[in-house]
């Protein structure tokens, strides 16, 4: 049921070392087991669902059909950005000033709910605090941007107007203008990932890697799963695979899948870094797909973006290379300084995109017993936090309207 995880990424992220890249930490389900919640998919979201159900006590098995955090968690430039996807203003337009306030404080408040959790539970991934810069490139874009800023301000979220002296002084970067947030962070996404399923095994959590789930069936008083060597009695299944996987065909005209893709740099010297004129923090721009840019490990620098769309027949690995050369080029324009820096490793990542760039979070009506969390967009890292929370509410019989903004039928109710 879950990707191969050759499928959901290509090439190797900066996170995977070689030895990490084939290390297997967990057993394969064999035999038969009962649980109350089966978790299908260690990525991050399913890492963090795992850990929120086993902390609260509740018995949950995880089920990975490769190797925890080695799929789209891994190809993850892991940018925790406070903003979704979508501006306020869009939202606004789309749901409304209520909803729209709402779904941005959710996402404020799951980046820093996540920060507090890896600092609470001593992970060690490199998490760092960052504020982010979102840019204009044109003229245009500006006018429009700083109608944004306008609207966050008055709505009571961070935002701060950097003119276009401003934005060069503090990234290099020759845009039109800018708005600055606090408060973002990043972190190797690997690690994390990695780092909190062996906290929720030590909460009590099953964890099973290479069980790939080849079916589900409904059982008496759930759900029954079937691995290649093994079952598994559940009350309730959470599907965590980040997209629709052909079992849910029903459910795949939701989602249009994309591939994004990240360029690492050599490690870059003190001089270079003084040329290239970006400082401490994470950019992105405005266009769509968005481009970003963020420091990593080693004074390496990470640029990603590009994001195109899947389109069967397409020639991967030459849409591959056209995709590196123009997010090189892309940034070689706004950064000249990094015309003598080399690109030491490329990778892609496969991502789903609902209709208004929001994940789904909860049941759907033709799958009894079970319950979603698909479909980030760019917010993977950050939904995964709010969708553990919403879940566990939902299994705690808690109800709040949080869980309508994220639920499959908010989009037949507008």
């Amino acid at each position: 049921m879950s990707a191969p995880q050759r499928r959901v990424r290509a090439g190797r992220p900066l996170w995977l070392p070689e030895a990490a890249r084939v290390q297997q930490r967990y057993p394969a389900l064999s035999g038969h087991r009962d649980t109350a919640v089966a978790v299908v998919g260690d990525g991050m979201t399913g890492a963090l669902v795992a850990h929120a159900f086993a902390s609260s006590g509740i018995p949950t098995t995880v089920l990975e059909g490769a190797l925890v955090g080695g799929g789209s968690t891994a190809a993850s430039s892991a940018l925790l950005l406070k903003e979704p996807d979508l501006e306020l203003t869009q939202l606004t337009a789309r749901y409304g000033a209520g909803a729209g306030r709402r779904i941005w404080e959710l996402s404020i408040q799951s980046v820093d709910q996540l920060v507090a959790l890896l600092k609470r539970l001593r992970i060690g991934c490199d998490l760092k605090t960052r504020d982010a810069v979102y840019y204009a490139t044109t003229a245009e874009a500006a006018d429009q941007l700083r109608r944004e800023s306008a609207l966050r301000a008055r709505s009571g979220f961070d935002a701060e107007w950097l003119g276009p002296g401003q934005l060069r002084r503090l990234t290099g970067i020759a845009g039109h203008g800018a708005i600055l947030s606090k408060g973002s962070a990043q972190f190797d996404p690997y690690r994390a990932c990695v780092g909190i399923v062996r906290r929720a095994s030590a909460a009590g959590a099953q964890v099973f890697e290479r069980s790939e789930v080849r079916r589900i069936e409904q059982a008496h008083d759930g759900v029954r799963l079937t691995t290649r060597q093994g079952t598994l009695h559940a009350e309730r299944v959470i599907v965590a695979t980040g997209y629709a996987t052909p079992q849910f065909r029903p459910l795949a005209g939701r989602f249009r899948m994309y591939r994004t893709y990240v360029l690492a740099t050599e490690s870059i010297d003190r001089a270079q870094r003084a040329n290239i004129g970006l400082s401490d923090v994470m950019v992105w721009d405005t266009e769509r797909p968005y481009h970003y840019a963020r420091w990593a490990p080693e004074h390496r620098l990470l640029l990603g973006g590009e994001d195109r769309l899947v389109q069967p027949g397409r020639r991967r690995r030459q849409q591959s290379r056209t995709a590196a050369r123009d997010l090189r080029a892309y940034f070689e324009a706004r950064l000249p300084g990094l015309a003598t820096v080399r690109t030491e490793g490329t990778w892609e990542g496969l991502f789903a995109m609902t209709a208004d760039s929001l994940p789904y979070i909860g049941p759907h009506r033709r799958y009894p017993n079970h319950w979603f969390a698909l479909g980030y967009g760019g917010n993977g890292m950050t939904f995964g936090f709010m969708a553990a929370r919403l879940l566990l509410e939902r299994w705690q019989g808690l109800k709040s309207r949080d869980h309508a903004l994220f639920e499959f039928a908010r989009l037949r109710k507008r």
